[in-house]
This record gives structure tokens, sequence and C-alpha cells, in this order.
């Protein structure tokens, strides 16, 4: 009975990875979930549903999503770092997940170490609006109205850590340090709504969430923050252009994975993610939302890795600057 042990116990030890390499070749055999770390109707998750339907027609299961909004974006990247490495949960986020580790010194997550990239998506400036009842018309007099009356001017953001928080961190910076007041929503979907029925001052919004209100006539555009001015409002100057030199920010998109999700996965949803973006309807989908898709061959694990590691480096810097580190961590999951 001895004898028998040895060789019984090497075929289950022979059997057990071959087992699991099947499991990931098959993938995948149920729903997939992405999570979004905004809320819902908001320019994350407009950009989330839009790669999900294509990406579940070519994996042949259904991509969900779940709307998972706080921490600027850490709480649902929290999750999905604690989730199964299966490839069944993936977090779409922005450049707010490469500042996370300055902002959250207590951060329950690593977000270079604990997530395998799968690609860059897309990328574009925010937009600075404002409530059309203000005394401005012009971002030259947008910038002296905030100079000028500092506290009593209100900004909107969508969480600390948030894409419109980080705008505002480095707009106070570039100001020689002006600190406006500050009103926290869950999401820039909530603030564009206050902001356009004038129960704020201004807001930095992605340019799909603030186009529509834009269009509307219910928001005045009054800069952008790329270095080159957009097509899509060729009338509205840059944040450079009107003095504040060097003033850039860039809202860019990166799918994940949590860290060990084996290869096969990660490449299936690798080729998933580009049909996707190269998918005719959303490429004008994306043009309609003001925003670019990175270049064909510049976009794949690698270079969404080079993008993370590269960009948490820089809000480092921009975040110690600025002195904005949030000095009690509520992301504790």
């Amino acid at each position: 009975m001895k004898r028998l042990m040895v060789p019984l116990f090497s075929i289950a030890a022979w059997l057990m990875p071959t087992t699991a390499s099947s499991a990931a070749d098959a993938y995948p055999t149920k729903p997939i979930t992405m999570v979004i770390p905004f809320t819902a109707a908001g320019p994350s998750d407009a950009v989330g549903r839009l790669l999900a339907k294509t990406m579940a027609e070519s994996l042949g299961q259904p991509v969900n999503i779940e709307n998972l909004a706080g921490g600027g974006g850490s709480t649902g990247a929290g999750k999905v770092a604690k989730s199964p490495a299966d490839g069944y949960t993936l977090l779409l986020h922005h450049f707010a997940h490469a500042a996370s580790k300055a902002l959250y010194p207590n951060l329950t997550f690593d977000p270079v170490k604990d997530f395998e990239p799968i690609g860059l998506v897309s990328y574009g400036p925010y937009v600075l609006v404002a409530r059309t009842s203000l005394p401005i018309k012009n971002a030259e007099q947008a910038l002296k109205y905030i100079r000028d009356n500092r506290e009593k001017v209100s900004f909107g953001h969508a969480g600390v850590g948030s894409g419109s928080h980080l705008c505002n961190i480095l707009l106070m910076s570039a100001l020689g340090k002006v600190k406006f007041t500050e009103k926290t929503y869950r999401g820039t979907g909530p603030a564009m709504m206050d902001l356009a029925a004038g129960q704020i001052d201004f807001l930095f919004d992605q340019t799909v969430g603030a186009a529509p209100f834009i269009k509307a006539g219910t928001v005045r555009p009054l800069a952008v923050t790329s270095q080159n001015r957009l097509d899509a409002l060729k009338e509205t100057p840059t944040l450079q252009e009107v003095g504040l030199k060097g003033f850039e920010v860039t809202q860019w998109f990166a799918l994940y994975a949590p860290k060990g999700t084996p290869k096969p996965a990660l490449d299936k949803l690798a080729v998933a993610l580009e049909a996707a973006i190269k998918d005719p309807p959303n490429e004008s989908k994306f043009a309609e939302f003001g925003t670019l898709v990175f270049q064909a061959g510049k976009r794949g694990p690698t270079d969404a890795r080079k993008k993370l590691e590269a960009e948490v480096v820089r809000w480092r810097k921009i975040v110690k600057d600025a002195g904005a580190e949030v000095k009690e961590s509520k992301t504790k999951k």
C-alpha cells in the first residue's frame, strides 16, 4: 500500500497545474464584472459601458458594469485588488489611480504591484466650466475672479483623489497657492447638475461629461487642460494660453485585472479590449466625447504598465509640492 501512495500523489500533483491551465485556456466560462470606481451616468461610466458591450461580443460572455464610488476611485480599485485573480473582476480607472498612492499614505493596495494592466484606452483633457450667472465671460476674467474672491469661490469635485479634485489642486498651486472652497460630490455628474443650477461656481470635468451641458448652454466653457485646443471646443482656449504656463492634465483610461491573473485570460482580455477600441461605432463615440484613443501598437499591457509607473512618479511630486496628502486615509476596506 505504501508503494502505491507515491505514484498516486505524483499523479495528483501532475494533474493540478494541468487542470488550472485548462481552466485558464477555457476562459471565460461565466459573466465578467467591470468595476467603474465612480458613479453611474458619469464620464468614466460612459467609457466603461462603451467598452463592455463590444468586449462581451468578443468574449462570448456578458461584461457587467458595477459602479462602486468612493475615495476618489480607491474604493472600487481596492475591491478589485482583493478579488480572485481569475479574470472575472476587472477595473477601468483613469489617472487618479496613479495619484492614489501619493494622496493616501495608508492605502490598502498598491496601484502598480497589485494589478495586471490589460491595456490603455483613451485620453483627453478636462474642461473648466462655470455657472452662466457668474459675472465673467472668459478664462482671463475667471482667473481674476478666483484670485479676487478666493474662499468665496466654490469648486465642485468628485471626491478626494478624483480627477476633478486633482485639477483643483493644480489650479490652486498655479494661482500662487490660492485657496478656494471645494464641495465634494459622489461623481462629477451630480456636481455638473448643481453647477447648471447655479449652486456652485466652477467645475473641472471630462469633456464627455461636460459636452451635453455646454451644447445646451447651461454651463459656460472657459478653458481646457491640454497643451492644444480641442477640435470639439475650438473656441475654448487652453489654460496655458491664458497665462498658466505648464498647466496640463490629461485624463487617460486603462483596464486592469488583479495581480496574478493567468496569462491566457489576460491575453484574451487584451484582444477583446483592442477589438472594442477599434470598433468603428466606438471610434466615433470617442471622438464625440472629445477624447482620443491611444495609438495602435502602443496601448498594450506593457505600454499601460509604463504609463502607470511614470504617472505614479509625476503625481507623487505634484501632491507633495501642493501639500495635498490626505492625513488620515479612509480607504480601508
